[in-house]
């Protein structure tokens, strides 16, 4: 297996762990952004290299080989990948694939859930207030879309807390984190190393939606208050967030950046995340590049060895 082959899966795997300890040191808005293209990069990477692998091996296959009219022997004394490597491949991209699909259809059922348990609740402005003890708040995407809290919530938090915890979840439908969300589990699902990378990014635009609380009431402690107060009322775990929600992520670690002074943006960090998703993306097109010379040399010695092989369909 040559090195044009493995670089887009080393590329991939350094950014996928790279890249949660370079977002540490960002904003909250460019870290979910950062995260986003860089998932976005990693995971294209990764799928796109396990593809050129599991062809290589599947193009080594006769009945195969006969059909594309390129040399066998060529293509496994060149040895760019076992055949056993790259069933390996082929089985790990199915299996990414189908994950990704599955992410999609689970997304995509719980957001009609929750549209259709709150199609019917009384609206004032974008506020939509859900008959439930239970606590909750969160951003409920659409045309339009919604704040959804409950009564179980509006009675735990109230004043500048509930005004900033509503602030929080009209960043999150202005700025539409339910895509960033969406990202970051669909890249999860396609490269299991992609985890980490989901999970700081889920808490990046939580951070994001913090920040814009707390700047439209003018107090970062009432901020953190509000996200700590929700966070002991709903006492159960919500789990993998699929709709942006005040509750998510790390809440302890979210009211402690609320109790700091506000971040600085860097540079540095944005620019080591951006010129690894760009090796990413510059590594796969070479191994694209050489897969093509690669299958164009060995048709080239199948019609050496059999110039006749267009029409008779010869082996070699």
């Amino acid at each position: 297996m040559g090195p044009s082959f493995l670089a887009p899966l080393i590329v991939s795997g350094t950014l996928a762990l790279a890249a949660p300890r370079l977002a540490t040191r960002l904003a909250p808005r460019p870290a979910a952004w950062a995260l986003a293209t860089a998932g976005a990069s990693a995971a294209t990477t990764w799928l796109g290299a396990l593809a050129l692998l599991a062809f290589t091996g599947f193009g080594q296959i006769r009945a195969v080989a006969d059909r594309g009219l390129w040399s066998v022997w060529y293509l496994r004394s060149q040895e760019p990948v076992s055949r056993l490597g790259a069933g390996l491949c082929g089985l790990l991209l199915l299996l990414g694939v189908a994950l990704v699909l599955r992410a999609s259809w689970r997304r995509g059922r719980v957001l009609l859930q929750a549209r259709h348990r709150c199609r019917t609740l009384p609206v004032s402005g974008d506020l939509a207030v859900l008959d439930d003890p239970v606590p909750e708040a969160f951003a409920l995407p659409g045309a339009p879309g919604r704040v959804v809290v409950s009564t179980g919530m509006l009675r735990v938090v109230a004043g500048v807390e509930l005004a900033a915890l509503m602030a929080h979840e009209r960043a999150h439908l202005r700025h539409r984190h339910h895509r960033f969300l969406l990202a970051y589990q669909l890249c999860a699902a396609a490269c299991p190393l992609l985890r980490p990378l989901a999970r700081e990014g889920a808490f990046a635009v939580e951070r994001w939606a913090d920040e814009e609380g707390a700047r439209a009431v003018g107090d970062r402690a009432a901020m953190a208050r509000a996200v700590g107060r929700a966070a002991l009322a709903r006492k159960t775990d919500p789990g993998p967030q699929a709709l942006p929600a005040a509750t998510g992520g790390p809440v302890p670690r979210r009211m402690r950046a609320l109790l700091a002074p506000p971040p600085a943006t860097r540079r540095a960090p944005l620019a080591a995340a951006a010129t690894l998703a760009l090796g990413c993306l510059v590594s796969l097109g070479f191994a694209a590049h050489t897969t093509e010379d690669l299958f164009r040399a060995a048709r080239h010695a199948y019609v050496q060895r059999h110039p006749g092989a267009g029409a008779n369909g010869d082996r070699d």
